[in-house]
């Protein structure tokens, strides 16, 4: 279990940073059925089909996951919390984030999501 919401980060990251069909697909497939984002700008979006249009956006061109760590709070609910430092087309973004993951028929799903500035 070790490492697993980690890994799944990172690879929403790497989706994230290669384009907006692969961050579409991926987050169509990772969302829960009821997801909560909550973004630096204030902006909270619950509305599933929003989240992921949102993640259609430039790519990131670098990112780096900072002492990540996971937390249990039972075998079907884990909490990541991490900083990260990412940049996009320049302008560097550095943040913590936290993102809460469910298992939904056996699989986890990102169920909240939520930036902080740093």
């Amino acid at each position: 279990m070790e490492n697993e919401l980690v890994e799944l980060e990172t690879a929403g990251w790497h989706a994230l940073s290669t384009g907006p069909e692969e961050a579409t697909a991926f987050y169509s497939e990772v969302l829960s059925s009821q997801p909560v984002v909550m973004l630096t700008n204030g902006l909270r979006i619950t509305d599933r089909q929003q989240i992921v249009d949102s993640m259609g956006g430039p790519p990131w061109t670098a990112f780096e996951i900072i002492e990540p760590r996971e937390d249990y709070l039972g075998p079907d609910v884990g909490v990541l919390t991490y900083k990260v430092r990412a940049d996009r087309d320049g302008t560097p973004y550095t943040a913590l984030l936290s993102s809460v993951y469910a298992r939904e028929s056996g699989e986890w799903k990102l169920a909240l999501h939520q930036h902080t500035p740093f």
